[in-house]
């Protein structure tokens, strides 16, 4: 996606001078990454990232014009869209969550130490999610209180879904789920991380959604992690 050409272009969208002065000065001191350009606004994305190309975009949640999230889902419903992490100052945020089921590819904490934000733009420009289990957990917490009686249409419209796949697929769907990396779920179900690689692809185009990150909120919805 990124860094097999060049380095990893970044876009930051955060309505603070501030916050985008110190992301900036932050991600202009790491190798193989570049600051491309900056928006004040949620309003400004579409514009920036025409102008720009930026292959990570760096997307606050609260903005006073258009939000995070309606930028964030507006982006990835778009043709070929960069990736988004969203930047927030909550760790469990039932926001946040709505944005990663709009295809964010993960989130960080204003306060992440430099060395993390810039290992995160890495792992999601080259496919990763920026996204603990811990955090998962965190977020699915934050958002459910616990089984509601009759039918559950998110957990049925989950599993009908997932009961469409292989046995293969789904074993590489749940590790997903327990967010595991490329290397990691390799090692577990002994593969190459090539072959996971076209299972996360395959389970992208079989399932309909466009990262991993969702498909990992898929598995939680039904109820198997």
């Amino acid at each position: 996606m990124s860094g097999d050409t060049g380095p990893v272009r970044v876009l930051i969208v955060d309505d603070d001078p501030l916050v985008r002065a110190g992301l900036s000065m932050i991600l202009g001191g790491a190798p193989e990454l570049v600051v491309v350009g900056e928006a004040a606004d949620g309003s400004e994305v579409p514009a920036a990232v025409a102008a720009h190309a930026p292959h990570v975009v760096l997307m606050d949640i609260r903005m006073p014009r258009v939000d995070g999230l309606t930028a964030t889902e507006a982006l990835r419903s778009s043709p070929a869209p960069p990736e988004v992490l969203v930047l927030t100052t909550f760790d469990a945020d039932d926001q946040v969550l709505r944005a990663l089921r709009a295809g964010a590819a993960g989130f960080l904490l204003k306060d992440t130490p430099p060395a993390e934000i810039v290992q995160a733009i890495r792992r999601v420009a080259a496919g990763e999610a920026a996204l603990s289990p811990t955090v998962t957990r965190q977020l699915i917490s934050h958002v459910t209180t616990g089984p509601t009686p009759g039918p559950d249409p998110r957990r049925e419209r989950a599993l009908r879904l997932l009961a469409a796949l292989t046995e293969r697929e789904r074993d590489v769907a749940v590790a997903l789920g327990q967010g595991r990396t490329n290397a990691e779920i390799s090692a577990e179900l002994f593969m190459s991380v090539a072959t996971v690689k076209a299972y996360v692809s395959r389970l992208l185009t079989k399932l309909d959604l466009n990262n991993r990150v969702q498909v990992a909120l898929l598995v939680h919805d039904a109820g198997l992690v």
